[in-house]
């Protein structure tokens, strides 16, 4: 394990959990890599960190026109020349459907002023109605206010203007909220995003282009309320900007959920992170996941850091701890070699200006030692073992909630019978109780499952969006 830091950033830390003993010719290194981040203090200053990039180029091909919105998206700082340490943008959805019930549209107000409530003085922060369109509610003019006393009590005054009518066209909402959030010069930029139905007036294809577009400006936390919104649209905007997603069934409980979104939003102390993987020549990355608190495959995301080194981006950290497995294929070796399988470092991007990078913020290494000791070699790291237990368990339970809802009975039995068997082993209590909603369960030890004949639909859609949780190794 190796740590470092600076006088006031946190602390970062890297502990490698692996079984490094391969037999002879074997080439497949599995470890899993704890990351801690602590002791930064939420009101610190941290090092620089690159503002976002000019907006022209990452929205090249994209059209965005904000009909009716006020405001000219110059790019200007906040008022009064402020520079916001954090900045926040909270996107609520006001189309007609939240009108159905009339109580869901009260209780998202209520929600966005709690929200307001629970951010910190001196953070900048906006509101945003989105329908159709994307449209500034407070404080208006393309530029985001300065929390205090009284710009909390003005926002939350603005908000009596909430009200349902016209359409869904999420990706507006979001390049808005990256205009407005690329206006102030803040290290943590951060979005908290309410629908309540589907995308209906914005093709995939689009919305698909903004969130490229967003990845990497801004993370953003994603919630659908009610039952009438798209589970795979709200997990992945979260996926895509390395954000949270969850249901909120009942209206009623969205004030509670909004408060602990922007409690943690709070929190965070630096941003734009990456997990950076060098391997040595020869050996190539098989894969590299977050698997603790969630499953979110960061594979495809790498970019090129140089020789035989590539960044996988993890976004904003507070006071936290995060689990990566990686996976790497190395040359096979004979009985008494060793090698260096990877290197791992925390690293932040380097400020405009500095011509080397920073140090790292944290490293750990992952080796590999050939042996003719069968017993040892084929022996399960338990880290490496839990964690391949949970990434196959958020996989059959999404195998399995498709294929009954395409008609396949069998298949879906199967394959939720596999999600009982592995949630019950590893002790994901909570994915056990979800799961027993949508089926009923005859063996919990041999997966012996029946499908239930009649589901609420929140409890369908409970459990898809939130297959993905994990448990972490019980010590």
């Amino acid at each position: 394990m190796a740590h470092f830091s600076t006088p006031d950033a946190p602390r970062f830390s890297v502990e490698v959990y692996q079984n490094e003993y391969l037999p002879e010719g074997g080439h497949e290194v599995n470890a899993i890599i704890t990351v801690t981040s602590s002791g930064g203090g939420a009101a610190a200053g941290g090092p620089p960190i690159p503002a976002p990039a000019a907006a022209p180029d990452v929205y090249a091909g994209i059209p965005a026109t904000y009909d009716g919105v006020p405001g000219a998206y110059d790019g200007g700082s906040v008022p009064g020349g402020a520079a916001a340490r954090a900045a926040v943008v909270i996107m609520v959805d006001c189309s007609g459907s939240m009108d159905y019930p009339p109580t869901k549209m009260r209780h998202a107000r209520e929600a966005t002023a709690a929200a307001i409530d629970t951010v910190r003085d001196g953070v900048a922060f906006s509101v945003v109605a989105g329908t159709h369109k994307a449209v500034e509610v407070f404080p208006g003019n393309g530029q985001l206010a300065i929390a205090d006393p009284l710009t909390r009590a003005q926002a939350k005054e603005a908000l009596r203007s909430l009200s349902p009518g016209g359409g869904t066209a999420i990706g507006t909402w979001l390049l808005l909220a990256d205009l407005l959030l690329g206006s102030a010069d803040a290290t943590i930029r951060h979005g908290i995003l309410l629908t309540d139905g589907r995308n209906e007036h914005e093709e995939p294809a689009r919305l698909r282009a903004v969130l490229d577009a967003c990845a990497g400006r801004f993370t953003c936390d994603a919630r659908g309320v009610g039952t009438d919104w798209e589970v795979e649209e709200v997990t992945g905007i979260a996926s895509a900007l390395l954000g949270t997603a969850d249901i909120v069934a009942d209206p009623a409980g969205l004030s509670a959920d909004f408060t602990r979104m922007m409690e943690a939003a709070m929190g965070k102390e630096i941003a734009d992170v990456s997990l950076r993987l060098w391997t040595p020549k020869g050996a190539e990355v098989a894969y590299v996941k977050q698997v603790a608190p969630t499953v979110e495959d960061l594979t495809a995301r790498r970019v090129e850091a140089g020789p035989r080194a590539g960044d996988y981006p993890t976004g904003s950290w507070g006071d936290e701890s995060r689990d990566y497995h990686l996976c790497v294929r190395v040359p096979a070796a004979e009985v008494g070699q060793e090698m260096l399988a990877a290197r791992i470092s925390l690293v932040q991007p380097k400020p405009e200006g500095v011509g080397s990078p920073p140090s790292p913020l944290a490293q750990g290494l992952v080796r590999a030692v050939w042996t003719a000791d069968l017993a040892v070699s084929t022996a399960m790291n338990p880290q490496v073992a839990h964690y391949t237990g949970q990434a196959e368990l958020a996989q059959v339970i999404q195998q399995g909630m498709n294929a009954r809802k395409s008609g396949d009975a069998e298949q879906a039995t199967a394959k939720l019978g596999r999600a009982v068997q592995l949630a019950t082993a590893s002790g994901n209590e909570d994915t056990a109780k979800l799961l027993a909603k949508v089926v009923d369960v005859l063996d919990v030890a041999a997966g012996t499952v029946r499908l239930k004949a009649k589901v609420a639909e929140a409890d369908e859609m409970t459990l898809e969006t939130r297959s993905t949780k994990t448990v972490r190794v019980k010590k």
